[in-house]
């Protein structure tokens, strides 16, 4: 695996070294990020403390992604993205306890070890038309050029989901805007990938001038959470799909965005292992080929000023079968807002603020009372709450918009659901490189 990372690098590496040129028309691009999140908790009181849940005692954990990125233009509308990634640490409690958990990053990282692995190889194929073109930058996963407003593309291999969809412009990227998981993107999608955040599949996308169009066939693992994909795809599989709406208010620019989403697969049904076990229930003893997830998301995003925007999330799953593989939260709201420093002389800095509610459907809930567990949340019993967490973040432009540090807090009400632990205070500081 390493000699062919090394190699593959090699390739982009040199292409980058001899073919960086005009912006109208970039054959080859190379990128760089470093994320270092390092979080610390106080002790807190639990009346009781299960397998899945956050530890009480005062706690601090560090996690780490290194990503290298490459891009190649190979011909006329084809367009290949290799990226080889590092990812190490842990989140607090090995990443258990909390459903909208404090370190989005963590969602990348396996294990404590630091291990490198291919995040992203894929291919893209766009075919254009008409005469009103876009000027795009040139960026991690992004080539400089012009493109129509009005194509079709096609994508092929390994990517990660969000790399396409819920691209919300406030609250969607843990590495640089807020870090709770449930602020990554719609909460309640239980979005397709392997234990490290990434998937394989073909993604396809039609673009307008004012909407974007976009469907997703991808593959699923054969555990929850799990890094083997499952080699019966016309049984385990998941279809995404995406509208996104973008527009003017006031001058200012806005998007809404409806997702829906149908997951299939070998999964376990909560009240099928109530009624096997209704004092110990094990959802994995239930699993079986046939079952589905399915729900729907909606965010929107839209700056009231040129310095400031606010953004809102709505998502829902059913909530029957057991949670795949993103996070257990089946019902999530989420709304806040975000300012630029240009007041205070800091144009690069950003202030943001946001609110989540996260909830889980009926059997879910039984399911967790009874003392099941899922794969990162169960105390062992349960007395039902909403799941509310606020965050508060400043990221410092602290060296010519490559080099940001973030401080941050964020207070979490009922973990994993519970009103008998908590609350939880969580300390945040984010380095983030990025060239």
């Amino acid at each position: 695996m390493k000699k062919i990372l090394l190699s593959i690098f090699s390739l982009f590496t040199a292409a980058f070294a001899f073919g960086q040129d005009t912006v109208k028309q970039q054959r080859f691009n190379f990128h760089f990020q470093q994320t270092v999140i390092t979080q610390h908790k106080p002790s807190f009181h639990a009346d009781y403390t299960g397998d899945n849940s956050l530890l009480t005692e005062k706690e601090t954990q560090s996690s780490i992604t290194t990503t290298l990125f490459g891009g190649a233009r190979l011909w006329k509308g084809a367009e290949a993205y290799f990226n080889p990634e590092l990812s190490g640490g842990s989140g607090l409690s090995k990443t258990l306890g909390a459903a909208g958990f404090p370190n989005g990053e963590t969602f990348r990282v396996g294990g404590a070890e630091p291990k490198i692995y291919i995040a992203r190889l894929y291919f893209t194929q766009n075919f254009e038309w008409g005469k009103e073109k876009d000027t795009i930058s040139d960026d991690a996963n992004q080539l400089a050029g012009l493109k129509s407003k009005r194509y079709f593309s096609v994508t092929v291999g390994k990517f990660g989901m969000a790399d396409f969809y819920d691209g919300n412009e406030f609250s969607h990227d843990p590495r640089t805007q807020f870090m709770n998981w449930s602020l990554m993107d719609n909460g309640a999608w239980d979005y397709p990938a392997n234990t490290r955040g990434y998937v394989m599949g073909i993604h396809t996308e039609l673009g307008q001038p004012n909407w974007t169009l976009r469907f997703a066939f991808t593959m699923s693992t054969t555990t929850a959470n799990g890094a083997i994909w499952d080699q019966k795809i016309g049984k385990a599989n998941t279809q995404t799909i995406e509208y996104e709406k973008r527009y003017t208010l006031n001058g200012q620019k806005g998007a809404v965005r409806i997702l829906g989403f149908r997951n299939n697969g070998k999964m376990g049904n909560y009240r099928q292992a109530l009624a096997l076990s209704p004092t110990a229930p094990v959802v994995d003893t239930t699993q079986a080929y046939g079952r589905h997830k399915y729900g729907f998301g909606i965010s929107a995003d839209q700056y009231l000023t040129k310095d400031f925007g606010v953004f809102a999330k709505v998502s829902y799953n059913d909530g029957k079968t057991q949670t795949w593989y993103f996070t257990e939260i089946d019902r999530s709201l989420s709304f806040g807002g975000v300012l630029k420093g240009g007041s205070w002389n800091r144009g690069d800095d950003e202030l943001g603020l946001a609110f989540v509610a996260n909830g889980i459907s009926s059997a879910h809930r039984d399911y967790l009372a009874a003392g099941g567990y899922g794969f990162i949340i169960g105390d062992g019993k349960l007395n039902y709450g909403t799941e509310f967490i606020a965050e508060l973040d400043y990221k410092i432009n602290a060296y010519q918009k490559k080099f940001w540090l973030t401080p941050g807090y964020q207070f979490l009400l009922n973990p994993a659901y519970n009103k008998d632990r908590g609350p939880v205070n969580v300390l945040s500081l984010r380095a983030h490189i990025e060239f």
